[in-house]
């Protein structure tokens, strides 16, 4: 079996343990905030992305391109994110932050760009329209999906707060908790995580316990200001697939806080160079994100039911 082979959650767990951090870094650049001196636009945008990359590789697990700051650009800016795919390094996974659902062939056709076409290891995307719609995005063992379960940007009870009635026998819940307990059984099995904002440690804590297997991606301990301690000690899997592994399935990506490095001005006596910055910004957060010592994983979740 290659690399490539592998299940997603082996080579992150490969990747985390080699470098020791579960940093993911989030690769957004803002065209209305780049570093002074790179030109305006997609080519400055590419450029400041190509930096970050090449400061912070050596230093994460993995990196999430967010497809709308490059396709705000049409078929240029899809064509400056082939590139810098292209230039990510051996090992380092790519999750695409496209945010997709939808009918089940169009869902397909996302499949097949994310996947085939970009090469992303993983994609995050939306419950709204149940498992039935977004299965092509579960079912490559290859691959894997992250559900958008408790996001992090202040308006995110306005819906996922809401209290849905108990389903099968289980409790009324908000729909959060709701949309935790479904993705555990979806996919084949080990292709299925979610995304869950540092800016709600109670939420994230009782995602855990809901689902104890399944992998979390964490935005929102930079710019946002979530705990890191808080996620160190609930975001890691302490149950099959995703626990007992180096990292736990555990991603916490940082955007801003990196990217900051080379929009500020220097510290006095540090360095005018910005990809020194970056590196130093991204060094610094792996250090703060490191792999911790985990338990053997627990049993799996219980079976699923036939359908």
């Amino acid at each position: 079996m290659t690399a490539a082979d592998a299940g997603y959650l082996e080579r992150l767990a490969s990747r985390s343990a080699s470098i020791g951090t579960v940093l993911c870094v989030g690769l957004d650049p803002d065209p209305e905030a780049l570093p002074a001196g790179l030109p305006p636009g997609l080519a400055g945008v590419e450029v400041f992305a190509g930096l970050i990359l090449e400061a912070a590789a050596p230093f994460a697990a993995a990196v999430k391109p967010n497809l709308a700051f490059f396709e705000a650009f049409g078929s240029a800016g899809l064509a400056a994110l082939e590139r810098l795919r292209a230039r990510v390094p051996p090992g380092v996974l790519v999750v695409a932050d496209a945010k997709r659902g939808d009918i089940g062939s169009t869902s397909a056709r996302h499949a097949a760009a994310l996947f085939d076409g970009l090469g992303a290891d993983a994609v995050t995307v939306s419950p709204y329209l149940g498992e039935e719609a977004i299965a092509p995005l579960l079912e490559r063992v290859e691959r894997f999906a992250y559900v958008l379960c408790r996001t992090s940007n202040p308006g995110a009870g306005e819906l996922q707060d809401l209290v849905v009635d108990g389903d099968a026998g289980g409790p009324a819940e908000p729909l959060w908790a709701r949309v935790a307990r479904r993705a555990a059984d979806w996919g084949p099995g080990g292709t299925v995580g979610l995304v869950v904002g540092a800016t709600a440690p109670v939420e994230l804590a009782a995602i855990r316990e809901i689902a104890p297997g399944l992998a979390l991606l964490v935005p929102g301990v930079g710019a946002q200001g979530g705990s890191v301690e808080a996620v160190l000690d609930k975001g890691p899997a302490t149950a099959s697939p995703a626990g007992g592994r180096a990292g736990g399935g555990l991603l916490v990506n940082v955007s801003r806080g990196i990217a900051a490095a080379a929009l500020e001005a220097p510290v006095h006596g540090g360095s005018t160079n910005l990809l020194e910055r970056l590196a130093e910004a991204a060094r610094t957060w792996s250090q703060r994100l490191p792999v911790l010592t985990l338990p053997p994983a627990g049993p799996a979740d219980p079976p699923r039911a036939e359908r």
